[in-house]
């Protein structure tokens, strides 16, 4: 909460909240004093925060602190999560319980009416639970589905092949950890295995990301693929949670008319299938 506190003060400048900007500004944004004082508390708390002293503050607070950094409602959500996470009441959270590891028969009824799309559903530490045929093809040339439990974490940071399938794999990456810091419970096994194993395997391109101030995950965007048999794909995601589960899913969509007809090619239809998604 206090990583995410200072950035975001950092990032906001004084002329977007209405405060001259000064020709002496060794503070990137805004100062703590600035900050303290659009929130209305004192700079001595602030600090607290910011340095991890003070892990609860008021819902009241958090508002202040939201208004002033001008977040939006993500960023606003977020930041009620990390102050959750941080405070007293993360003692009372319930035992941890094991990622699920299946899916239940109506969401593998949905992955069979979307064939040929590719489609995965992953559990909250990027397990890959099931997915479609079309999934396959896309993901099995490119090493994702090797080993017994497959996990995009670990294939995004370990497999030197995940490199050459994202020409964008800092962006990928970037948005990968995001999920992975969303999803996961504070104080969880499963959740420190993966990031003790990640951190020996991987190093600062992991341990960087996860240390770093957080940021909203993003549950759409552009995702770009080279692939061994359908070359340049230009994709774009879509992704929905299932709660109860702890699950997502992951839907790839082509975003022009050539990469549409590569799918279709590797799906072995007839080109005109799959559909382009613009946007």
């Amino acid at each position: 909460m206090g990583i995410f506190l200072r950035t975001r003060r950092e990032g906001v400048t004084p002329a977007e909240v209405g405060l001259p900007t000064g020709l002496r500004r060794r503070t990137p944004g805004l100062r703590r004093a600035e900050l303290a004082t659009l929130a209305g508390i004192s700079v001595e708390y602030l600090t607290r925060l910011e340095q991890g002293r003070d892990r609860n503050p008021t819902p009241g607070v958090l508002g202040a602190l939201a208004d002033a950094l001008l977040l939006a409602g993500r960023d606003r959500a977020l930041l009620g999560r990390l102050a959750k996470e941080a405070g007293d009441a993360a003692a009372l959270c319930p035992a941890a319980t094991a990622p699920t590891r299946t899916v239940r028969p109506s969401v593998r009824a949905l992955l069979d009416r979307m064939e040929p799309t590719p489609a995965v559903v992953l559990n909250w530490i990027g397990d890959i639970n099931a997915y479609t045929t079309g999934y396959e093809r896309l993901a099995r040339p490119l090493g994702m589905l090797d080993g017994t439990r497959p996990n995009v974490l670990r294939y995004l940071f370990t497999d030197g092949r995940a490199r050459t399938a994202y020409p964008d794999w800092e962006r990928v990456a970037d948005e990968q950890v995001a999920v992975f810091r969303h999803e996961t419970r504070s104080h969880d096994p499963y959740t420190a295995e993966l990031t003790d194993e990640l951190t020996v395997t991987s190093g600062a391109p992991f341990t960087d990301r996860l240390t770093g101030a957080p940021v909203s995950p993003r549950n759409s965007g552009p995702q770009r693929v080279e692939h061994p048999e359908a070359g340049r794909l230009n994709l774009t995601y879509e992704a929905l949670a299932f709660p109860d589960e702890g699950e997502r899913l992951v839907v790839l969509l082509p975003a022009d008319d050539a990469t549409a007809s590569a799918l279709d090619r590797l799906n072995g239809r007839r080109p005109g299938a799959l559909r382009a998604v613009g946007g």
